[in-house]
């Protein structure tokens, strides 16, 4: 339990960092409605906030809302998430704007429960969803977030569980109403101290239980799923002309990997001849 004196401090520390140092300029923040909301958190689950950038700009150009991402041919959502990795997260954003669009009218629940019936959306990204699109005074942990309070609070202690951060958390956001902070800012704040943190001190992530060192790219297979689907864009190829195409001496695992795009949706495969869902 940490005294509300120290609390405010905090407070009072990352409101003065988020003023001068805060990242203002991200399309999402200076424009929250839900749609780009649930767009930017979904592309920032793995990805660099300066690559998401560039790649919202030219998403929201072809797919505006809810109603033209969801009725888009899959194809096109695939080729226009080029770039961002993870290609399944293509997917759960079009089926979740299709589910947008067939079960909530257009409109995104204001309900951590539903956004976690959607596609690709666990507990705290729809956490995130109601803080940035909503305002609304949620708790969730991700890495910026964890990082920030390892560091103000866990200094030099080692296993932290998110179980011991969440209260802290929760102390914290039962504060805003009477902080410079409203929700939406206070995570954006956390977001860009967190980030901030990164580049000045070691990981405090580190320390937390939950640290795990992220899978080698090169060579994966989450790298030549990738490379199949960009070999798919623009027309069908024979299974021995695509596999060429991506330079897979193993036929075993690369069949594996067709297996696995056919069941998630990404592919269709009719006899020797692949294309794009």
């Amino acid at each position: 339990m940490q005294s509300r004196n120290s609390l405010d401090i905090f407070l009072q520390k990352l409101y003065s960092f988020y003023h001068k140092n805060g990242r203002h300029d991200m399309r999402w923040r200076k424009d929250t409605r839900a749609y780009y909301i649930f767009l930017s958190e979904v592309m920032l689950q793995q990805t660099q906030v300066e690559r998401v950038k560039e790649k919202f700009a030219e998403f929201i150009r072809k797919f505006p809302d809810w109603q033209s991402l969801a009725g888009a041919k899959q194809s096109a959502v695939v080729l226009a998430w080029q770039g961002l990795g993870y290609n399944r997260r293509a997917l759960y954003l079009q089926r979740g704007a299709q589910a947008v669009v067939k079960d909530y009218a257009g409109s995104l629940p204001k309900d951590v429960s539903l956004l976690q019936k959607l596609p690709g959306i666990g507990p705290n990204t729809a956490g995130a969803i109601m803080a940035f699109a909503y305002d609304q005074p949620v708790v969730f942990i991700e890495t910026n977030i964890r990082r920030v309070l390892l560091h103000e609070f866990f200094a030099g202690k080692e296993n932290v569980a998110d179980n011991e951060i969440i209260p802290i958390l929760e102390e914290i956001i039962s504060l805003l109403s009477k902080s410079q902070f409203t929700p939406r800012t206070f995570y954006w704040a956390m977001m860009d101290y967190g980030t901030f943190l990164k580049q000045q001190v070691p990981n405090p992530n580190r320390r937390s239980k939950h640290y795990s060192k992220q899978s080698q790219f090169e060579g994966s297979d989450r790298q030549l799923r990738g490379k199949i689907l960009r070999e798919l864009i623009n027309t069908p190829l024979q299974k021995t002309t695509l596999q060429t195409a991506v330079s897979v001496q193993d036929k075993e695992k690369f069949e594996l990997i067709l297996t696995g795009l056919t069941k998630e949706g990404f592919i269709i495969q009719k006899g020797e001849r692949i294309q794009l869902k």
